[in-house]
């Protein structure tokens, strides 16, 4: 993780709109000495952003280097809270664990904690999640929503409308949200959602969403096990994505998307998710820990739950299951 002072600099350069700051000004809003301004810009030119300096004027951000790294991903940020902070990782075991330190330790809503690899990610029902350098996003999202915990689960479905939008607007492609936690191109999962909830009796202190998004995988990057069920973005458009933008895209659909929620509850996100879902109307199979049970899937209630109706005509309410298509014979 990077110096956080370096992203409340970039926000200094953000509100000049393109003007000078004199290294004065920028310790005075900071709070730190006009060396360690020096000191920073330094590191932001070291990271490719090109930064001019003119005497007795100050300092001026005249170009980003557009690749990925944590002040390139903050820099293009539209939002107001989510992604800020970030904490920026090289190589982590996990993000999800990360992300719930930081909770615990008081960390303010919207932080998102990213890596360019997780060596122990993880997926729904403790699965591993392969998660190769240089290649996916892996990013946790520390939220603080006022409500109850039952409703907490609704946010794997949100996070995914905000996932498909982004890809759609970054990468030009037109995935399908597979409930509750996956998003599929033709078939193959790309990304995967893990939401956690910290409560306290009734009450939701945090929830922390966990996105995988395979990126730029080329076939080979994918361990054996994996080739068949998974796939990644540039393969499907033919051409590397970029991984900033693509954190950006989502960050501020999403908090587009919280704040709608906010205001009118979950039906809005409902109708949305209806609109990627892959599974409404298909035969599906659903296993729980109590059992197995088939059905044609006829979509989610005003709860996210999903709703299955099995051969009898009896309608089951699935809060939790691994769910699988059926495939025509």
């Amino acid at each position: 993780m990077k110096s956080p002072v370096r992203q409340k600099i970039l926000d200094a350069f953000r509100k000049a709109g393109g003007g000078y700051l004199s290294g004065e000004k920028i310790a005075g809003e900071i709070g730190i000495s006009r060396t360690a301004v020096w000191k920073h810009i330094a590191e932001l030119r070291k990271e490719g952003f090109l930064v001019e300096a003119v005497p007795k004027k100050g300092y001026r951000l005249r170009e980003t280097p557009g690749e990925w790294s944590e002040e390139e991903i903050y820099w293009g940020l539209e939002t107001k809270r989510i992604g800020r902070p970030i904490r920026f990782f090289e190589t982590v075991d996990s993000t999800q664990k990360i992300a719930h330190e930081l909770a615990a330790n008081g960390a303010e809503e919207g932080t998102i904690v990213l890596a360019d690899e997780q060596t122990m990610g993880r997926g729904r029902l403790s699965r591993g999640w392969h998660s190769k350098k240089g290649k996916g996003i892996w990013m946790s999202l520390i939220i603080r929503p006022d409500i109850a915990v039952q409703k907490a689960p609704q946010f794997t479905l949100l996070a995914a409308v905000g996932v498909a939008g982004a890809i759609e607007d970054v990468a030009g492609l037109s995935p399908k949200i597979k409930w509750p936690n996956d998003l599929l191109i033709e078939g193959k999962k790309v990304c995967g959602i893990l939401t956690e909830m910290v409560s306290q009796e009734n009450r939701v202190l945090a929830i922390i969403i966990g996105i995988g998004i395979n990126v730029n995988h080329r076939p080979g990057d994918f361990p054996d096990a994996l080739k068949d069920k998974a796939t990644s973005l540039a393969i499907h458009a033919g051409k590397e994505i970029p991984r900033a933008k693509l954190v950006q895209s989502f960050c501020l659909k999403f908090e587009r998307l919280y704040d709608t929620y906010l205001k009118a509850g979950f039906l809005p996100v409902k109708t949305l998710w209806e609109t990627y879902a892959c599974s409404i109307g298909q035969r599906i199979e659903a296993r729980m820990v109590q059992g197995t049970i088939r059905g044609k899937a006829l979509g989610i209630d005003e709860e996210g739950v999903l709703l299955l109706q099995d051969d009898s005509g009896r309608i089951h309410h699935i809060y939790s299951a691994d769910i699988e298509i059926e495939k025509d014979v």
